[in-house]
């Protein structure tokens, strides 16, 4: 299980997840970031950091977001 970063993210970018990533896995990409699924630790540091809470754990990712779900796999493949 990894943690993962769906729509709110979308163009809003303010990055307080990267800062606390122990294991630096969320990466930028063009109109959001993105988590690492084989990196993240499941620690849960970007998910309390997250000011527009778009960041949750992969079997609780609302059910109209879980394209993010493959959308980050896909970022790092």
């Amino acid at each position: 299980m990894a943690f993962v970063i769906t729509s709110p993210c979308k163009d809003e970018k303010a990055a307080e997840c990267v800062e606390t990533c122990p294991v630096d896995c969320i990466v930028e990409g063009d109109d959001m970031f993105y988590i690492d699924p084989d990196i993240c630790i499941d620690c849960g540091a970007c998910e309390a950091v997250c000011p527009v809470e778009a960041i949750y754990p992969e079997e609780e990712v609302p059910e109209d977001e879980e394209k993010y779900i493959q959308l980050n796999r896909d970022f790092f493949k």
